[in-house]
């Protein structure tokens, strides 16, 4: 007996031995982050410095939240979470409450998760009572046995889980409202009444911000890298000014505007939603990458570059690979953009001469 409890031990010493062996050969992890509030005819002879330095600032806290979730061992996703959520509260973006408006004078805001580890997925599109569009998608991931939900549906669950509410006036801003009347006028389409609980309209027409010629659609994304080797996607947007017959574009569509895949990389895609959405664009990236062992950023170059341009889209998107390669890549004048590895310097840039 006494020699069988010798013999246990020894084994278990081993077994704990070789463990603490495996653990310690197991290759750590650092975190990384890419994010992009948008991409568009964005260019510096007609940007304002205070409006560059308002974006530039966004941005920048937005990294940092993102980072700040990651460098204390949060997942992936809290962390794209976390970033989207912040700027679903900044009127700066076209996502929350900085939504244009459709040609009904509604908001309508959709958004998309993705967690590379299982491929679990949420989306939601044309939400209106909801703030915070990316945390009902990451609902809809985890709670329901779903992956999209739409309209009052998508709402109703939101308020079933107990998720913030809000009227629909709190999306109100009244510089994409005089957006919207621009647009309306120069498409010959009838101009409908202020929306119920908002501020009366102002004397003089408010300064615009967005530079002339500027798209009317934006979108804001987040890719992110965890110490645990886990990578996840997501993306969140109002669409289309003056949108028709409820249009939904690219950012909810799981492989058009958002992927997220262990095998391969984790995309968020920004421009116009129609072209992303028949080339699926987040998609084809993480395909060069897992097929074709593309490196990643020739990977997104390939796509943005050469097929959506030569599909006459326009746009950009993001990208993260689990082993922490970041990308991105557009084929506007500007991109809204930043990123950030462990141990190295947050880059914040806007415009196509910019790293």
């Amino acid at each position: 007996m006494r020699r069988f409890f010798f013999l246990a031990l020894s084994v278990a010493m081993i077994m704990a031995g070789l463990n603490s062996s495996l653990q310690a050969q197991k290759p750590a992890h650092h975190w990384a982050i890419v994010l992009h509030g948008g991409a568009g005819v964005i260019e510096r002879a007609h940007m304002k410095p205070e409006t560059e330095a308002a974006y530039r600032k966004a941005l920048g806290e937005g990294l940092a939240a993102g980072a700040a979730v990651l460098d204390r061992g949060g997942s992936s996703l809290d962390a794209v979470e976390a970033v989207i959520r912040r700027f679903e509260d900044d009127p700066l973006f076209n996502a929350g409450r900085g939504a244009v408006f459709t040609a009904e004078g509604r908001n309508e805001l959709d958004a998309a998760i993705m967690d590379g580890s299982s491929l679990m997925a949420g989306a939601v599109a044309g939400v209106t009572r909801t703030k915070h569009p990316i945390t009902l998608a990451r609902a809809v991931m985890e709670k329901s046995p779903h992956v999209m939900l739409e309209g009052a549906g998508a709402d109703a669950f939101a308020q079933k889980e107990g998720l913030e509410m809000v009227p629909p006036s709190y999306f109100f801003t009244e510089r994409r409202w005089q957006s919207l009347v621009r647009e309306l006028k120069k498409e010959g389409l009838p101009i409908p009444q202020r929306p119920a609980g908002v501020p009366p309209a102002p004397a003089k027409p408010v300064a615009e911000i967005d530079a002339p010629g500027a798209h009317k659609f934006g979108t804001v994304g987040v890719v992110a890298l965890d110490k645990a080797g886990n990578i996840a996607a997501g993306t969140s947007t109002g669409g289309l000014t003056a949108k028709q017959w409820g249009r939904v574009g690219d950012s909810p569509i799981i492989g058009a505007g958002t992927y997220a895949s262990n095998k391969s990389c984790a995309v968020s895609g920004t421009g116009t939603g129609e072209f992303f959405i028949r080339l699926g664009v987040a998609r084809e990236v993480c395909n060069l990458v897992y097929f074709r062992k593309m490196p990643l950023q020739k990977a997104a170059d390939e796509v943005i570059h050469g097929e959506l341009t030569a599909l006459k889209g326009d746009g950009g998107v993001i990208a993260i690979a689990p082993d922490g390669q970041m990308a991105w890549s557009f084929n506007t004048p500007g991109m809204y953009r930043a990123r950030q590895a462990e141990g190295g310097k947050p880059i914040v840039s806007i415009y196509s001469d910019e790293p």
